[in-house]
């Protein structure tokens, strides 16, 4: 099996939320084999920027739903959405 890599839009609960910190949480919650490549930020609306974050996997049991449960745990979360996914 190979891997699938993922990018995953985190939205934060509002515009207080540090992005940086942020980044920092999802990069510790992240299942064992997971690994993160990289983030970007995208504008929403009225200041809110939401995290688009490119995530490899393991092609096993399950794909993005371990990753997803938990970002959608981490504190300043309000959504975790998949964007796209690809095997690598």
């Amino acid at each position: 099996m190979g891997d699938v890599a993922a990018k995953i839009k985190v939205m934060p609960n509002s515009p207080e939320v540090d992005l940086d910190d942020l980044e920092d949480l999802l990069e510790e919650a992240l299942p064992q084999g997971a690994e993160i490549r990289g983030f970007e930020r995208d504008d929403v609306a009225f200041g809110l920027v939401a995290l688009l974050t490119a995530v490899v996997v393991p092609d096993s049991a399950g794909g993005t739903e371990a990753v997803e449960e938990a970002f959608a745990d981490v504190e300043g979360v309000e959504s975790v959405t998949v964007e796209n996914v690809g095997r690598l």
